[in-house]
């Protein structure tokens, strides 16, 4: 895929992410808007199809307030009808507003920060006793890495090799209450997570080009972490690196004003 056509698609997803939460009437839309390009480059790369085979890539999104994408992203590859996504967070729906392993595709439930990686580290380890293919990759926020068991899993994927293991962490520098570092700063990353043994690089997470020759070019003798510096809300002016729009349910007018922003953009 071009650079201009992971432009197109991630504004695309961003556009339905916009109007699935707004008609909700839910929240989480600059999470959702930070992580776009992540996972858009992401499920391009990742060898996951709608036929969910064994030796498939798995995707664990413990950031899994980011659903809106998720689902988005799976309607687009198959793996879920698109009809469902009209069902986002309506009563009775299993499409709510945090990722559940009761919808195709979603590896695991995200949401309980620091759960995500033990997933990964869990998937990736059953994929090297079974010597199954597939590699397993884990988008993960900022302030996860806040929470012991990220650290601990971090130390189990070393003292078992566990190269499969791709984690992604969505660096916006917010988390629901305030700015990262000032609740308990986790930079700098590179120099907490490298004497642990894993590879680590640093990349713009709304660059395309980077996400996609890190994503390709991630280490086959080590578990790989690579930080994805990002915006929340990036896309649009209103939402961006404003914290209010991580719960803040959206009006007609910042609605309407969002996707008028969208359309003109070009990603």
């Amino acid at each position: 895929m071009t650079i201009e056509e992971y432009k197109k698609k991630a504004n695309d997803v961003r556009k339905t992410v916009l109007r699935l939460i707004y008609e909700a009437q839910t929240s989480h839309i600059g999470s959702n808007f930070s992580s776009a390009d992540i996972l858009t480059v992401l499920y391009h790369i990742a060898n996951v199809d709608r036929e969910l085979k064994e030796d498939r890539d798995r995707v664990v999104v413990s950031k899994g307030w980011v659903a809106a994408t998720m689902y988005v992203l799976l309607a687009e590859k198959g793996i879920i009808p698109k009809e469902d996504l009209e069902t986002y967070c309506k009563e009775g729906s299993a499409y709510i507003g945090l990722v559940e392993p009761s919808v195709r595709g979603i590896e695991a439930a995200g949401g309980s920060m620091g759960y995500g990686l033990p997933f990964g580290v869990g998937f990736a380890l059953a994929k090297k006793l079974k010597k199954e293919k597939g590699r397993v990759f884990v988008l993960m926020s900022d302030g996860e890495l806040q929470i012991g068991t990220t650290w601990e899993s971090m130390l189990i994927a070393k003292q078992h090799n566990l190269s499969q293991l791709v984690v992604l962490v969505d660096n916006n520098s917010w988390q629901a209450m305030g700015r990262t570092k000032d609740i308990l700063n986790v930079e700098p990353i590179e120099e907490r997570v490298r004497p642990f043994g894993w590879e680590v690089r640093r990349i713009n997470g709304h660059n395309h080009e980077q996400i996609e020759h890190a994503l390709q070019t991630a280490s086959e003798s080590s578990p790989s972490l690579i930080i994805c510096d990002t915006i929340k809300g990036k896309g649009v002016r209103r939402f961006e690196d404003n914290n209010m729009y991580h719960y803040k349910e959206l009006s007609k007018e910042e609605y309407e004003e969002a996707l008028k922003e969208l359309s003109q953009s070009n990603g």
